[in-house]
Formats: structure tokens, sequence, C-alpha cells
């Protein structure tokens, strides 16, 4: 059994890799996504659609970063819930 804190410590712990959202329309939305950016492809020029990559690209960034923000937001309140149940017993 792996130990999570030698994980933690040795950089070993990826829990980005581990996430699968259930929503049934995640799957959908991805499709979607992906035929969408084909057909803009087909659509637009070479630099035009490179702009929309970008443009795409900086939004996954931006999205990277709030979803981070929110991670570790929701672990410290976890912590604070887990040192106030203790203290109450």
């Amino acid at each position: 059994m792996s130990n999570l804190i030698e994980d933690l410590f040795h950089g070993n712990l990826r829990l980005d890799e581990s996430i699968h959202p259930e929503q049934e329309e995640y799957q959908e939305i991805n499709r979607q996504i992906s035929d969408l950016m084909q057909d803009y492809k087909s659509q637009l020029s070479e630099n035009e659609y490179d702009a929309l990559e970008q443009l795409v690209d900086l939004i996954g960034q931006s999205t990277s970063m709030y979803v981070e923000a929110a991670f570790e937001q929701g672990f410290r309140t976890g912590g604070r819930l887990i040192i106030e149940v203790l203290a109450k017993t």
C-alpha cells in the first residue's frame, strides 16, 4: 500500500490525473468542442484559426488556475473543519 505522505514528498501524487467528471454530459460536451474546432479549422484562415487556438489555450490556462485555487480553498476548508470537529471532542 502506498504511503500518501511519501508520495506527496516525492512528487508522486498527481491528483489531476485521477479526475474523471461523473456527469453524463462531460463526454458529449468534449465531443462538441472537438467538432466545433474542426469546423472552425476548415472555415477560418490559418491565421484566424491560430488566433482561436491561442484564445482557447488562454481560457484553458485561466480555468486551470481557477480550479487550482478552488482545490486549495476546499482543502483548507476541509482541514479547518477537521480541526474544529476534533477540538470539540
